[in-house]
């Protein structure tokens, strides 16, 4: 089938990659920087560019924009799509994207269905894709209530080629409270802790803690505030839940309360140990 891919930054070239090195399908991209779509040609990641990023011939669509820019790209492009296409939009959050699509895709007669690969780098840009990167990963897939299992089924298979390990299905607000938790906090934390006034006197007095907190730090700013924001009465609320438990950290050691202390010490660690029995792919 023919492939389009919109977008060409880290996740949208990986994408196009995975397609034109694992698969038989035919690629073609589009990306609104002329620079990237000239470097898309010359490293062969597709077999071709969408003119104007006209999906017109495309039998499935990915878009890997940012949210409110792939609701535009959608909607500018509704009476394009072909009949019974499958659209498939890639970002970080899917309230905002999912729920203003679903009439349209129904009006012009086109499958849509939310998705997130749960894959990624500390780097982004088409510079830094590569056709390995969905290797062993989670794909999350967010379809309307009533859509054809058919489709959806094809969809799974498809992914899998590029070597995601497993689908994920969920809802778009259960998809968004279950990433304001295991991502975005974990950016702001990362974010709010790097600023400490001790962050650039590390050297030497760090093992592998510092690192593993301070990792995601380093994001591309303008993508992830348009994901808080569009998430942001979640992540709001998951940052006001850390603040309090942290609170009572807080109180305990200012206290010198060993005994309450080491309980939740204890707590914690018996709830870490409890994921790690939790098989991701069984």
């Amino acid at each position: 089938m023919k492939i389009g891919v919109i977008g060409m930054g880290l996740i949208g070239g990986s994408m196009a990659k995975a397609i034109k090195e694992k698969t038989e399908h035919l690629v073609f991209g589009w990306d609104q920087s002329e620079t990237i779509r000239c470097s898309a040609k010359l490293a062969e990641a597709v077999h071709g560019i969408l003119e104007n990023g006209d999906p017109s011939d495309c039998d499935l669509v990915l878009i890997a924009l940012y949210p409110g820019t792939t609701v535009d790209y959608v909607k500018k492009f509704a009476s394009k799509f072909k009949k019974g296409a499958m659209v498939v939009d890639c970002a970080g959050i899917k309230r905002v994207v999912c729920q203003p699509l679903q009439e349209v895709a129904e009006e012009n007669g086109f499958i849509f269905c939310g998705a997130h690969p749960m894959a990624g780098i500390e780097r982004s840009g088409f510079t830094y894709s590569t056709p390995h990167l969905f290797e062993g990963a989670v794909m999350i897939l967010t379809p309307y209530s009533g859509t054809d299992i058919a489709p959806m089924n094809e969809l799974s298979f498809f992914f899998k080629s590029l070597g995601f390990a497993r689908m994920q299905v969920a809802t778009d607000v259960e998809h968004d409270k279950m990433i304001a938790y295991t991502s975005q906090l974990a950016h702001v934390v990362s974010s709010a802790y790097i600023k400490s006034e001790l962050s650039p006197r590390f050297k030497g007095f760090s093992a592998g803690s510092f690192h593993d907190m301070t990792r995601v730090a380093k994001l591309n700013e303008t993508m992830w505030t348009e994901l808080f924001l569009d998430n942001s009465d979640l992540l709001a609320d998951e940052i006001d839940s850390l603040i309090e438990r942290l609170q009572g950290y807080s109180k305990v050691i200012r206290e010198r309360n060993g005994e309450k202390l080491k309980a939740m010490l204890k707590e914690g660690k018996e709830k870490r140990l409890a994921i790690d029995e939790v098989k991701d792919f069984e």
